[in-house]
């Protein structure tokens, strides 16, 4: 069973940044995607194993950026110029890949959840 522990969340002001972890032990394309209140969990970013591809969602492309370290086993997301719009319950997913450059935005694409951080923007 796979396990992933995501780290980081909290509460910051609009325009700061924060730094989400993710780690999980093994071979695997990574994602982020998040759920505010009220709203379906949607895709935010997703990197191959390689880290040599990426992929993030309009809304938080040139303000996001993912990126991994394999030796730590661990992922990351880079918030930057928060929006009160980005608070939400952010997830890091996990799942085998076909190619080291393979990367997925599909929810149901993943096999593997975090247990979810909570990131509070406030206006």
């Amino acid at each position: 069973q796979v396990q992933l522990v995501e780290s980081g969340g909290g509460l910051v002001q609009a325009g700061g940044s924060l730094r989400l972890s993710c780690i999980a032990s093994g071979r695997y394309a990574m994602g982020w995607f998040r759920q505010a209140p009220g709203e379906q969990r949607k895709f935010a970013a997703s990197i191959s194993w390689s880290g040599g591809s990426a992929d993030y969602a309009d809304s938080v492309k040139g303000r996001f950026a993912i990126s991994r370290d394999n030796a730590k086993n661990t992922v990351y997301l880079q918030m930057n110029s928060l929006k009160p719009e980005d608070t939400a319950v952010y997830y890091c997913a996990a799942r085998a890949y076909s190619t080291l450059t393979d990367y997925y935005t599909g929810l149901n694409e993943y096999n593997y959840w975090g247990q979810g951080t909570q990131v509070t923007v406030s206006s």
